[in-house]
């Protein structure tokens, strides 16, 4: 089975080319891999928690669109769709929020950070705080878990939403049965940040962008405009450090930058070091930007995609959302006769005969899978979906099984040699009582 990759963007502002380099050109590079489903998705939703203007939600849903196709994403090759156009999405959302306790998302990063300013300033924790952002957690594991995502590539801030993702595929899978993957999140320890005109890191927030897609002219002005040090022409110059030259490493091949490093060494002037490349820099953007400009002038085009790739996504979404609407009972009435009759006869609304009595509280289970890196895993949860012992990779089911076998036969005390494997995720009485009932069982 290929591997699934989810990646939402969010539609806020206009990209730069920190962006381009640290996330658009690898993606696409990466969608078009073999052994790789990529499922790309506009994030709107989650702009409403930031963005109150209609109007910037919608005109920067278009340029990211627009950006993503110019820069070579396949929209047959992959699924490319707006988020609100998924409405099993936010019904999905439900369902997670449902076995999601509130303690979980008090510790979500972003929601502790609001909490904690708010303190340090004498406001009320939660002055300004919405359920936007206080449930921006489980909307996320919706997203992933819609389509079962094997990987989630993520920055190292959003590692947290990753793993709660898990916890509430695993509470559901628990409470109803498998029905979800559990995703993965992939850090690249390798994506490039690009150096603003100050020098600084590429940021909106620090006004030293170069937009993507600013016209040639504009290009060349604010790459001429890029900070240096004093050096006159004839001067050997650092590249160490040099806004100028990073960003050309940035678009240039090996040989290239050898090239241009050796100029700096023997001297060469700033002015003609900055052309060189926006020459460069233009080289590769110019023929995006002839086809973004083009899409940002038929907006209808962009929106005809994205509702084709709605299309394809819906039609995954929309079977596996009814699974779940079945799972945890939201299904026609015309089906209870049959599950009355195979229960026993219902005597009255809240009564029926002991045949439909209440079932007795669910045992602690042991649950084995294989992930994405090929390596099998375990974990002990009890009867709530809580995980009480997880398991690193083993090389092989067989591996995973018998430390299973063990565990269940001798308790966890007596199996100090596997603490090393194994990380307890709760008291050590919590996990011997499960244990034991899991031997009475």
């Amino acid at each position: 089975m290929n591997v699934r990759v989810l990646t939402g963007i969010k539609p806020s502002g206009t990209p730069h080319l920190g962006n381009y380099v640290g996330a658009i050109r690898p993606t696409v590079r990466a969608s078009r891999e073999s052994g790789i489903d990529s499922y790309l998705f506009l994030a709107d939703y989650h702009a409403l928690i930031s963005t109150h203007d209609p109007a910037r939600v919608q005109r920067s849903t278009l340029e990211i669109a627009a950006t993503w196709i110019a820069c070579g994403l396949d929209p047959e090759r992959v699924t490319f769709y707006r988020q609100s156009d998924i409405p099993e999405i936010p019904e999905l959302t439900w369902l997670l929020a449902c076995v999601c306790g509130k303690g979980l998302l008090n510790r979500a990063h972003a929601y502790k950070a609001a909490v904690d300013k708010n303190t340090a300033e004498g406001r009320d924790p939660d002055d300004g705080v919405t359920m936007g952002l206080f449930m921006y957690p489980v909307l996320m594991a919706a997203d992933i878990l819609m389509f079962n995502a094997h990987r989630v590539p993520v920055g190292r801030d959003q590692i947290q939403h990753i793993e709660m993702a898990r916890d509430l595929a695993s509470s559901f899978n628990h409470l109803y049965g498998p029905h979800f993957t559990l995703p993965e999140a992939v850090i690249d320890e390798q994506v490039a940040t690009l150096p603003g005109l100050d020098g600084r890191k590429m940021s909106k927030s620090y006004d030293n962008v170069i937009p993507l897609f600013a016209p040639r002219e504009q290009l060349r002005r604010l790459i001429m405009g890029i900070v240096t040090d004093s050096r006159a022409p004839g001067e050997p110059k650092a590249t160490d450090g040099s806004a100028v030259f990073q960003l050309y490493q940035a678009f240039a091949t090996a040989e290239e930058t050898a090239a241009f490093a050796r100029d700096f060494a023997a001297g060469i002037a700033w002015s003609e070091a900055k052309e060189r490349l926006f020459e460069r820099i233009d080289r590769e953007i110019a023929p995006m930007r002839a086809t973004y400009d083009e899409l940002m002038a038929h907006p209808a085009r962009v929106e005809a995609m994205l509702r084709a790739g709605a299309a394809k996504a819906r039609a995954e979404a929309t079977p596996f959302m009814a699974r779940l609407r079945a799972a945890v009972g939201l299904r026609p009435l015309d089906t209870l006769a049959t599950m009355v009759t195979a229960m026993g006869t219902a005597t009255s609304w809240g009564t029926a005969t002991a045949s439909t009595a209440p079932a007795k509280a669910a045992p602690p289970v042991f649950k084995q899978y294989r992930e994405a890196d090929g390596r099998f895993y375990f974990k002990l949860t009890d009867a709530k979906g809580h995980v009480l012992l997880q398991s690193t990779g083993f090389d092989s089911p067989k591996d995973a099984g018998q430390a299973v076998a063990r565990l269940k036969a001798e308790g966890w005390a007596a199996c100090a040699d596997l603490h090393g494997a194994v990380t307890a995720a709760a008291e050590a009485d919590k996990i011997e009582a499960a244990l034991a009932r899991l031997r009475e069982a």
